[in-house]
């Protein structure tokens, strides 16, 4: 039986989801609970679309020519992990191709048990790059934030590390509430801890997703928060040393 992922919306020509032109797939469905979430329609497991790794492979092949050396296709969410099976198979059919791969995610799925591990080998032996989305460091808070604990997330970052997979590591800044200048140093240890962490980038928080909370009648939980001056930005970013890691790819 074929592999049917459920995706919510397809980008051909991404320019901030991994180096280069990117060909861009959101997979529906998420656990987790972001307060500042800008894709809320992606929490439920009903897709806009369903295709197989052959269907969505033969629609993104279409666009390799914008690609060129330092492009390729990144598959984000939601959260992806949920559908591990189906990216195996995608990225197992953009990796014959020579395509460049890229998993954009939270970790929420990922966990330390056997069998687990062994299908999300798998799925690094064909994928270039994992960006990963840290929050942040103090699990309390990440709760509160998530509704998920960090713990099994901090986890599938060192064991990135110990396989020396290519990261990306993206942090949301929301002032007065991720913007600790504690956790972030705390943050930024443990990135500096890591093998492979290519680039790491601040990510200002933004209210464009407030829309998306309204039209599907749920209150937007940071009503009054404001988004980061370009001082606390160039802050959190000298706290966590982004320009310190040149290499894009």
């Amino acid at each position: 039986m074929n592999t049917i992922g459920k995706i919510n919306k397809l980008e051909s020509f991404g320019l901030v989801d991994g180096p280069g032109v990117r060909y861009v797939v959101f997979l529906q469905g998420c656990a987790m609970k972001c307060k500042y979430c800008h894709n809320p329609e992606t929490w439920t497991g009903q897709a806009k679309l369903e295709m197989t790794p052959e269907q969505l492979y033969e629609k993104a092949i279409r666009y390799k020519n914008y690609w060129r050396d330092n492009g390729g296709i990144t598959v984000s969410g939601g959260e992806a992990l949920l559908q591990l099976d189906f990216i195996i198979e995608f990225f197992k059919l953009a990796h014959s191709s020579g395509i460049h791969t890229a998993l954009d995610t939270s970790g929420n799925p990922f966990r330390m048990d056997k069998e687990y591990l062994k299908e999300f080998d798998k799925l690094m032996d064909v994928t270039d790059l994992f960006i990963l989305d840290l929050k942040v460091m103090d699990n309390k808070l990440h709760e509160e934030l998530t509704s998920k604990s960090n713990k099994n997330i901090l986890e599938m970052a060192q064991y990135l590390s110990e396989n020396n997979k290519k990261m990306w590591i993206r942090h949301v800044l929301v002032p007065n509430l991720t913007d600790d200048k504690k956790d972030l140093k705390i943050m930024h240890e443990f990135i500096k801890s890591l093998n492979n962490v290519m680039r790491v980038e601040i990510l200002p928080y933004h209210t464009l997703g407030v829309a998306k909370w309204e039209q599907l009648g749920r209150k937007y939980p940071l009503e009054g928060y404001e988004v980061p001056t370009k001082e606390q930005i160039r802050e959190a970013e000298q706290i966590l040393e982004v320009d310190t890691y040149p290499d894009y790819m």
